[in-house]
């Protein structure tokens, strides 16, 4: 069963779920309550990979990911992008002109908050898209929906009252592949690397260690910075960069990097999404 398992955060239906479903159609999909489960899933053998989302092109990245993937002990082999059309669902029988409140995750909520305050419904946070549809078919209230996919409106059995009510149009959310073991692709493939690395927090300790990259001509795709060991003198960088740790311009922007970072840990390297690519030729960033 592990072999052919992927794990994921939430309840049969959510956004996750039909990631894996969409790049793993093979697979079968474990849910798991959190994302620390949906990791131990894989440490403990009962799941191959798993699926967890890092970040939305509305909502922007998802809580505590970053911070759990340094220390997650899984490696990221893969990364996909899903277009994300959210549902408004409720019980049969129920109304637009009857609801007063949403349930959904607050990425699922943020997302749709120009759709959700045009109609004066109250936004209510809950732990995943489809746990909150699981919740309004519970409750059988005409009063309250969710925002889920249409797949959780039928595993549920709810009604899509209205499709397609996500704020913007180019709503998608990119989604990292993890696993026990690296899998790195051959060398010439189109590639992203992803690492963390630390400096000291002194006067252009981040110019002089992202340098390399500048003049190696290597494109950083995603950087961000979080503070660590509760210390404001010390902050940890998370990164994607376009390229593979043996090209040469790569090679020399890390070893150029040893210079000024500590704590230099790769998480992992693998093939760049044609998504990326489409991006860039339609003149969009990532």
């Amino acid at each position: 069963m592990p072999a052919s398992t992927i794990a994921y955060q939430g309840a049969p239906g959510a956004n996750s779920d039909l990631a894996c479903r969409s790049v793993f159609p093979n697979l079968v999909s474990l849910p798991c309550a959190s994302f620390e489960d949906a990791f131990a899933a894989v440490h403990e053998g009962r799941a191959k990979l798993a699926m967890i989302p890092v970040e939305n092109s509305v909502a922007g990245r998802v809580a505590d990911i970053h911070h759990l993937l340094p220390h997650g002990g899984l490696h990221i082999i893969g990364e996909h992008y899903q277009r994300v059309v959210h549902c408004l669902v409720a019980p049969q029988g129920a109304t637009m002109e009857g609801l007063t409140e949403v349930h959904s995750h607050i990425q699922a909520l943020s997302q749709c908050r120009n759709y959700l305050r045009a109609r004066g419904l109250k936004p209510v946070n809950n732990a995943d898209t489809a746990g909150a549809a699981a919740d309004v078919a519970r409750w059988n209230d005409p009063t309250k929906a969710a925002i889920s996919s249409d797949l959780a409106a039928e595993i549920y059995g709810l009604q899509v009252l209205a499709k397609g009510i996500e704020d913007a149009a180019h709503n998608t959310t990119r989604f990292l592949i993890l696993a026990r073991e690296p899998s790195v692709p051959e060398r010439g493939t189109d590639s992203v690397t992803t690492f963390v690395f630390r400096v000291r927090s002194r006067p252009a300790a981040l110019y002089k260690a992202l340098g390399g990259f500048a003049t190696n001509g290597v494109n950083i795709t995603k950087l961000e910075s979080y503070l660590v060991d509760g210390r404001f003198t010390a902050a940890q960088f998370y990164i994607d960069v376009e390229g593979h740790p043996e090209e040469r311009s790569l090679r020399l922007a890390m070893e150029e990097l040893g210079f000024f970072a500590s704590e230099v840990k790769f998480l992992g390297v693998y093939p760049a999404h044609p998504f990326r690519r489409e991006q860039q030729q339609m003149g969009g960033g990532i």
